[in-house]
Order: structure tokens, then C-alpha cells, then sequence
């Protein structure tokens, strides 16, 4: 017979393997960003400017799944670093746009062999890498 307290263990919640793991994983990535001077959040925000050189903050935040209270000091610590500059849009002063300067531009190269270094980090077969990416974005997708 179940007890009624089973769904509060820990051994049931889908979201504790989903929180280790990911915690897991970004300690993996702190020795590699730490060569280019950027946290894993600050990683994966430059990403998204060396794909589209520019963007407004709200589309910045919905790529990242971030809030503009998250955004904002990480925004202001990238471009203190001299990777991005931030300016209010000509056409709305409201929108905030971030683009991504030569400097930042030129981490790419160093930050390149990051995904390549960390492949080696975690030892995963190339299909349930591919499946576990599908899941994880099927449940992303269902937040939305």
C-alpha cells in the first residue's frame, strides 16, 4: 500500500535529477569559462549575442529563459568587460538593445573549444545525449 507521503520523497520528484544535474554540469563548465573570465550565465548570454550580434533585453531574456532583474547586473558586468554596450533604441526609448562589441566578438575564438572540453566532462552516448536535449526541450516547449 502507498503511503500518502511517497510524492514527497526525494527519490519521486523529476525536478531534483534535473536541479543535481544541471548544477553538475555548470560546476564542469566554471574551469573552462573561469580561462575566459565568464560565468556560465554570462556564457550562454554571449552565445546569444555572437548568434545575433544584436537584441533587445525581453528578447535576450526569453532566449535565456532569464528575467531583466537577473539580466540587468549580468548586462552591466559584460559590458564593464568590454564584451557588450547597451543602448536605448532610437525607434522606443523603452527597449533597451544589446550588441555585441569587437572584443566580445573576439572571445568567441577563445570560447569556441569550451563545448569541445566539456564533451569530455560528461560521459554520455551521442543518441541519449540527443534524446535527453528532445525531452528537455519538449518540456521547456510545454511551459511556454
Amino acid at each position: 500500500m502507498a503511503d500518502k507521503y511517497d510524492s514527497l520523497k526525494l527519490e519521486n520528484q523529476l525536478c531534483f535529477p534535473l536541479y543535481a544535474c544541471a548544477k553538475e554540469v555548470v560546476k564542469r563548465y566554471k574551469p573552462f569559462l573561469d580561462k575566459i573570465d565568464l560565468t556560465y550565465t554570462q556564457y550562454i548570454a554571449m552565445m546569444v549575442m555572437w548568434e545575433h550580434k544584436s537584441v533587445n533585453v525581453k528578447e535576450l531574456g526569453e532566449y535565456l529563459f532569464l528575467d531583466s532583474g537577473t539580466l540587468t547586473p549580468l548586462l552591466k558586468t559584460l559590458e564593464k568587460k568590454g564584451f557588450v554596450t547597451r543602448e536605448r533604441s532610437k525607434e522606443d526609448e523603452r527597449n533597451l538593445i544589446v550588441k555585441v562589441t569587437d572584443k566580445g566578438l573576439k572571445l568567441r575564438d577563445e570560447a569556441v573549444k569550451v563545448p569541445m572540453e566539456m564533451s569530455g566532462c560528461i560521459k554520455f552516448e551521442k543518441e541519449d545525449a540527443a534524446q535527453l536535449y528532445r525531452l528537455l526541450h519538449k518540456m521547456l516547449d510545454n511551459f511556454e
